[in-house]
């Protein structure tokens, strides 16, 4: 199963309880991807599906359907603030064998 750091639990809450939604969770899934491995995205909702996972963090509920938590599995959700970026970014993630040959070097 994925990995939640603490800043990212604390963040994530943070987050929700000034958008007002204080006690929803937030969603993780697989958002396609391309010669590079698949791409991630993030939402908030308020309940989780019936084919979710559910991870716990810090008070912080993360919702992951079933064909993501696998995609996800040994990876970790962080938060970074490095004083010019900040954002939610997820770790562990590996390119396929034999690396990235997109047209171009772009992969998407």
């Amino acid at each position: 199963m994925v990995v939640i750091t603490d800043i990212a639990a604390d963040k994530a809450k943070e987050i929700l309880e000034a958008e007002g939604k204080t006690g929803w969770g937030l969603r993780v899934y697989v958002a396609g991807g391309g010669c590079c491995g698949p791409a991630y995205g993030m939402d908030i909702e308020e309940t989780p599906r019936e084919e979710d996972n559910v991870v716990e963090k810090n008070g912080l509920k993360v919702f992951i359907d079933n064909s993501a938590a696998e995609a996800l599995k040994g990876m970790q959700i962080d938060f970074i603030d490095d004083g010019t970026n900040q954002g939610f970014v997820i770790k562990g993630s590996t390119p396929p064998t034999g690396g990235c040959s997109c047209s171009g070097g772009a992969c998407g």
